[in-house]
């Protein structure tokens, strides 16, 4: 069967301009639409991420004026009350009666770490350069706290030496709740004095990774999954916890929290490992590396960075990985620097 052959009609130039037209007003049109439609998931996208972010948020922002501070505030005030003479708001009986006598007898607790080699640092091309490269070091046998210092533990302290209570301590006294939290805003310094006061002394980085990871080179106290149930890192609850919250995240030794909570102070001063490839500047501050030799009138301290390990509650989950190395300068001070003591091992004397 013929069919009709269908012919396209002879179209003048004036329209074929206005059919031209026409297409172009439509294809813009939808391109218009598409960006337009983009733009709104966009938008829907990023309120959506804002309010994961405010989630997160390391503070109510009803608070925000206790957690946001201009540049250099935070050291201003940490200068302030270190001058300003402040003074604990406790007597010793009512320190003592912060917790009960089972809860101070196991904060005061400390843990034998045994004599041996074991595996520091990493080989893991990914991670800062500092942390390189992966070696074998071997401790004689030493102890180590089983937790952080807490707020009840550094009350004593102030109370019996004088020294002045941390920044955020309210009229000399511990905010609400925060006993068996972690002692922050404390620096260097501060650390080793109340070390010192306990008859211990700051565990040397070496000695709180072995601490931490043992001898099979974990990258976690519990193993080598990150596992978010065994710490507080990442904004999850936006402050400390109390030292004794995550038993799950336990080293090998059953030394406790040395990952996420607190970032904590070492007596060891930051500079490369044998064979690292990590840039000096790394190490430097004011452009001064480890190895400077102070002029007279300089603190040799203050020209050095001090090691911290173990990651905080705000820091991301990374860096509390067991080999991780942060720094600071010994009279800095933050609301997620903690530490914890060691000392050298004593046959003659039992575990506490």
């Amino acid at each position: 069967m013929n069919r009709p052959r269908l012919h396209k009609p002879d179209l003048s130039p004036a329209a074929r301009a206005r059919r031209k037209r026409y297409l172009m007003a439509v294809l813009v049109t939808v391109i218009a639409g598409s960006i337009v439609g983009g733009g709104v998931h966009v938008l829907m996208l990023g309120e959506g991420r804002l309010a994961q972010m405010r989630a997160k948020a390391a503070y109510d922002p009803r608070f925000e004026r206790e957690h946001i501070r201009a540049a250099g505030e935070e050291a201003y005030l940490q200068l302030r009350n270190e001058r300003g003479g402040a003074k604990s708001g406790y007597t010793l009986a009512e320190v003592k009666a912060l917790l009960s006598p089972a809860e101070w007898k196991e904060l005061d607790t400390m843990i034998r770490i045994p004599a041996g080699p074991f595996r520091m640092g990493s080989n893991d091309p990914h991670t800062n350069p500092e942390n390189r490269p992966e070696h074998i070091v071997n401790l004689p046998a030493f102890w180590i706290d089983k937790y952080p210092v807490t707020n009840a533990q550094y009350a004593r302290f102030v109370v019996a030496t004088g020294h002045r209570p941390p920044l955020y301590w309210k009229n000399g006294k511990i905010p609400e709740g925060l006993a068996k939290h972690p002692v922050v805003m404390v620096s260097w310094y501060d650390a080793r004095d109340y070390c010192r006061w306990a008859g211990k002394r700051l565990p040397t980085e070496a000695e709180w990774e072995k601490a931490a990871r043992g001898t099979d080179g974990r990258l976690w106290p519990w193993g080598n999954q990150m596992d978010p149930n065994r710490l507080n890192t990442y904004y999850r609850f936006g402050h400390t916890t109390p030292v004794d919250m995550f038993p799950q995240g336990a080293s090998p030794y059953g030394v406790m929290d040395m990952a996420g909570n607190v970032q904590e102070w070492t007596a060891s001063v930051f500079a490369p490992y044998e064979g690292s490839d990590a840039p000096a500047e790394v190490f430097a501050v004011h452009g001064r590396t480890p190895d400077y030799q102070p002029g007279p009138g300089e603190d040799p301290k203050r020209l050095r960075y001090y090691v911290m390990r173990g990651g905080s509650w705000r820091s991301d989950p990374f860096s509390t990985k067991t080999y991780h190395r942060n720094y600071a300068l010994p009279n800095q001070a933050s609301d997620f620097f903690g530490f914890r003591c060691a000392r050298d091992d004593v046959p003659a004397e039992g575990k506490r």
